[in-house]
């Protein structure tokens, strides 16, 4: 079968290219608006399902790779800045604290028509943050358009004093030991497709 990654974020490509597989990359287009009452656990497995089975309505014997992510801190969701005054509020709030990621992970089947899910949760510890290396962090990596204002696959590291996750590529969007495992019920195997 064909794999397929359905998403546009080139990190994501970037850690499914680890892998010795062939894939293709297809974005999907959804709505990522939150239902009422909806639980950010919840949220993040609706829009990882969503994704997959948006890119499913392109491809036929093909397995889609799909993922969503939220951060949390102090019970909200947090969304993007968009501007470096927001990005300076929310690092500063950080300063000595933790937010919560939740990596959302879907395989389906186009065949079938049936998916594996499961989320990923990572636990970034902040460092105390200075406000001078809160604006030259900005000033290097200029993370306005991610969730939290950083970015673990560029400088936002410098920024953590520690992680807890059970997969280390979750932070950056797709957890490939999760996704090695579903590929293989699949009969899908990694080192010899």
């Amino acid at each position: 079968m064909k794999l397929v990654l359905g998403s546009s974020s080139p990190y994501r490509k970037k850690l499914l290219e680890k892998l010795p597989v062939n894939f293709d990359c297809y974005s999907p287009d959804i709505d990522e608006t939150p239902l009422q009452d909806e639980t950010p656990e919840q949220l993040v497995e609706r829009l990882s399902i969503e994704k997959a089975k948006a890119v499913a309505e392109q491809y036929t014997d093909t397995l889609i790779i799909s993922s969503d992510q939220i951060a949390i801190f102090q019970g909200e969701i947090l969304g993007k800045p968009h501007n470096h005054e927001r990005a300076v509020k929310m690092l500063s709030s950080f300063s000595g604290h933790t937010v919560r990621f939740e990596t959302g992970l879907c395989l389906y089947n186009t065949n079938t028509g049936k998916h594996q899910y499961t989320s990923v949760p990572t636990i970034v510890h902040f460092r105390e943050l200075a406000q001078e290396t809160i604006e030259r962090y900005l000033e290097l990596d200029q993370p306005y358009m991610c969730a939290g204002s950083f970015q673990a696959e560029g400088l936002g590291i410098v920024l953590f004093d520690k992680l807890e996750s059970q997969d280390p590529n979750a932070l950056i969007g797709l957890p490939l030991i999760e996704l090695t495992g579903m590929l293989i019920n699949e009969g899908f195997d990694v080192l010899n497709n």
